[in-house]
C-alpha cells in the first residue's frame, strides 16, 4: 500500500528533513533530480511567516514543479501557530505543513520550545489542533514530526503520537533520539515500532538512514510507513537514487540493485551542479558560492584530496574560481566504499537539555511559553 499525505501518494515513502541553511529550493531540487518522495522546506518559524519577516520571505520560496510544496514550521503559540497557517492557505504558499517538535538546540529548549513541548500535553495537543483546524478549508494535510522525548526520564512520543494523532495529524514521525541524546550514539529503532503498533495513521522513522538497505532494514523491523532522512545525504544527494531503487526492488520482490557510487569525477559534477543551483536562486553569484562552502567537507569527504585544495574550495567565491579547482580533482579516483554506512553530519555528544525554571513541574498546563518564538527562522 502507497504512502499517502492527503491528495498526494508519497511513492517511494521518503521524506527530507529539514535542515537548517541546506535544504533551500536548490538543494531540494539537487535531490528531486535523483529520485522521488517529499522534499521539505528549511523550518520556518510561525511568528516570522505571520509577520512576514523579509529573510523567512526568501526561506518559503518553492520552484516551480515542487509538488506537493511541503513546509516544515516551528511554533509555541497556539493562536500565532493558526495565524500563520491561514496565511499559508490565504496564500497558497504550500501544500503540506510539517510541525516541528524535534529541535533540540538549547536556544529553543531554554525557553520551552521545540523538543521540550510534548511535555506539555495540552500546549502540544492546542497547537497541532490550530494547525489542523486552519489547513482544514484548504485541505492542506499537516503532519508531525518529534523526538522520544526530553531524555530517558521523560520520554512522551507514545503520549504525544496519540495526541497528534486525535487533533488531526495525517502523519507522525520520529527521530529516535531523546533531546538530550542530540545526534549521538544509535537511534532507538524499537521506540518507531512501538510508536507503529499505537497510532492508526502512518509512523515515519527517522535516524540512522545512511544508505537504501538502511531504509529497508528500519521498516522491516519497525513496521514503519516509510522514512526521514537528514543527514545521511550531506554531500550525497545520490542517497535518494539508492533509496528510490531499494523501495521499487522490495515492492517488486527482486534484490536491490548496486548502490551508487560515483567516482570524484562524477562528483565534480554534482558539485558544480549545486552551486549553479544556488546561484539561480540566490540570484547574486558571489552569495551563492559562499552558501555553497558548507558542503565541500561533506562532498569529499573521503576521497583523495590534499587540505590545500580542499581549504582553496571551501573559501572560493565565484563559479569561474570553484570550476578551475574542480579541474584540479582525480577525476578517477573511486568512491570511497569505507565511507558507507557512516555517520555524517553533526555528531555530537549527549547534554543535559536547558529547560525553563519549573518546566516539568506541570504537565498539564497550556501556558504559552515566553520569549520561545523570534520573528526569524532557522536553527
Amino acid at each position: 500500500m502507497t504512502l499517502r499525505l492527503g491528495p498526494y501518494p508519497v511513492d517511494p515513502p521518503v521524506v527530507l528533513a529539514p535542515m537548517a541553511g541546506i535544504t533551500n529550493v536548490a538543494f531540494r531540487q539537487l535531490c528531486r533530480e535523483q529520485g522521488g518522495g517529499i522534499y521539505v522546506c528549511e523550518m520556518i518559524t510561525t511568528v516570522a511567516l505571520a509577520v512576514r519577516n523579509p529573510k523567512t520571505e526568501k526561506m518559503i520560496e518553492f520552484a516551480p514543479d515542487e509538488s506537493p510544496r511541503s513546509m516544515q514550521l516551528y511554533g509555541v503559540d497556539p493562536e500565532i501557530t493558526a495565524k500563520a497557517v491561514r496565511r499559508v492557505v490565504d496564500e497558497n504558499l504550500a501544500d503540506h505543513i510539517d510541525l516541528n517538535f524535534g529541535c533540540s538546540v538549547k536556544k529553543i529548549t531554554s525557553k520551552g520550545g521545540g523538543s521540550a513541548i510534548p511535555w506539555k500535553r495540552r500546549l502540544f495537543g492546542s497547537i497541532v489542533k490550530a494547525a489542523v483546524d486552519a489547513a482544514a478549508p484548504a485541505g492542506i494535510p499537516v503532519t508531525v514530526k518529534m523526538r522520544k522525548g526530553i531524555d530517558d526520564d521523560h520520554l512522551t512520543y507514545v503520549e504525544a503520537g496519540l495526541i497528534a494523532q486525535d487533533a488531526g495529524a495525517k502523519w507522525v514521525a520520529l527521530h529516535a533520539r531523546t533531546a538530550a541524546q542530540r545526534y549521538s550514539g544509535q537511534a532507538d529503532w524499537e521506540a518507531i515500532a512501538t510508536l507503529k503498533e499505537a497510532l492508526d495513521v502512518p509512523v515515519l522513522g527517522n535516524g540512522d538512514i545512511w544508505e537504501g538497505d538502511d531504509a529497508l532494514r528500519m521498516v522491516r523491523e519497525t513496521g514503519c510507513d516509510g522514512v526521514v532522512v537528514g543527514r545521511g545525504c550531506l554531500g550525497r544527494p545520490w542517497l535518494f537514487a539508492d533509496l528510490e531503487a531499494a523501495f521499487r526492488a522490495h515492492a517488486a520482490g527482486v534484490p536491490a540493485p548496486p548502490r551508487v557510487m560515483p567516482t570524484l569525477g562524477e562528483v565534480a559534477n554534482v558539485m558544480r551542479r549545486h552551486a549553479e543551483l544556488l546561484v539561480h536562486w540566490w540570484g547574486a553569484e558571489r552569495e551563492a558560492v559562499t552558501d555553497f562552502r558548507k558542503h565541500v567537507a561533506w562532498y569529499l569527504k573521503g576521497f583523495p584530496v590534499g587540505p590545500q585544495l580542499r581549504q582553496a574550495m571551501a573559501m572560493s567565491s565565484s563559479l569561474m574560481e570553484l570550476d578551475d579547482l574542480l579541474g584540479k580533482l582525480d577525476f578517477a579516483a573511486p568512491f570511497p566504499e569505507a565511507n558507507l554506512g557512516q555517520p555524517r553530519g553533526r555528531t555530537n555528544s549527549p547534554a543535559k537539555v536547558v529547560l525553563p525554571y519549573g518546566w516539568l513541574d506541570d504537565r498539564d498546563s497550556d501556558a504559552v511559553p515566553e520569549d520561545a518564538e523570534h520573528d526569524d527562522s532557522g536553527g
